[in-house]
């Protein structure tokens, strides 16, 4: 007698969520729907994508790992705050990586890919005419990816995520001030060529000014922040009256 044939062992169908769930809590976070130390209500959020808690715990676990959250005994995760000098350290070392990832990314990039990058550019114009900050960051992280996708240096394209998603805590802060969207597709803009004309010392430039570019949009909203901060609130009426003598 014949017996049925073994079938492999299936994947538990929640697992297969994980991902999913993970790549919506970098959106909500990078995109400013979760601020640093806020609580991630798993219930709320199991409920908004029609699933169980379990997939959601999981993949608060893994952003864990990378250092999107941290966890507090019976509390569960929040949003991890980065300080200052992480974020300035995070833009220099972003800077070597593209310049990096530029410079071989010229030598051996594929029409596909250049195809692939001008659509994104396009986009990008599309969502600052909206203006939608949310779309165009969420593509702005795609250009860049596949930037580095195109180097085609498995290390490189090893570490980037690791590095990027700490960037999802605060990098959107300098897209906020007036006319940085269109700035920073300007710059995608002249990278684009620089890969096109498989220039490696440009796009290398050109890639390691752009990142800078970008910490230099932030330390600006930090100063910003500092201004607002120190700007003294309206008086009370009955303070600005003069006393009678």
């Amino acid at each position: 007698m014949l017996r049925p044939a073994a079938h492999p062992p299936r994947t538990p169908r929640t697992a297969s969520f994980v991902p999913l769930i993970q790549r919506e809590i970098e959106r909500m976070i990078g995109t400013g729907e979760l601020t640093g130390g806020t609580r991630i209500n798993e219930s709320t959020l199991a409920l908004r994508l029609g699933i169980s808690r379990g997939p959601v715990r999981e993949a608060c676990r893994a952003l864990e790992q990378i250092g999107l959250l941290r966890s507090e005994l019976n509390r569960g995760f929040f949003v991890r705050e980065v300080s200052t000098k992480e974020a300035l350290d995070l833009y220099d070392i972003r800077a070597g990586l593209f310049g990096t990832a530029g410079r071989l990314a010229a030598a051996i990039i594929t029409m596909v890919q250049l195809r692939a990058m001008a659509e994104l550019i396009e986009r990008m114009d599309a969502a600052i005419e909206a203006p939608d900050i949310a779309t165009f960051y969420t593509l702005n992280n795609e250009f860049h990816r596949q930037v580095v996708l195109a180097s085609d240096n498995d290390k490189l394209i090893e570490l980037y995520p690791l590095l990027e998603a700490e960037l999802h805590l605060f990098r959107r802060r300098g897209l906020v001030l007036p006319g940085s969207m269109r700035t920073s597709n300007d710059e995608h803009k002249a990278i684009f060529e620089a890969l096109r004309q498989s220039d490696g010392t440009g796009a290398a430039r050109l890639l390691e000014r752009h990142i800078l570019a970008g910490k230099a949009r932030f330390l600006r909203t930090l100063e910003d922040d500092s201004a607002t901060e120190a700007r003294p609130g309206p008086l009370d009426p009955r303070q600005s009256r003069p006393k009678d003598r």
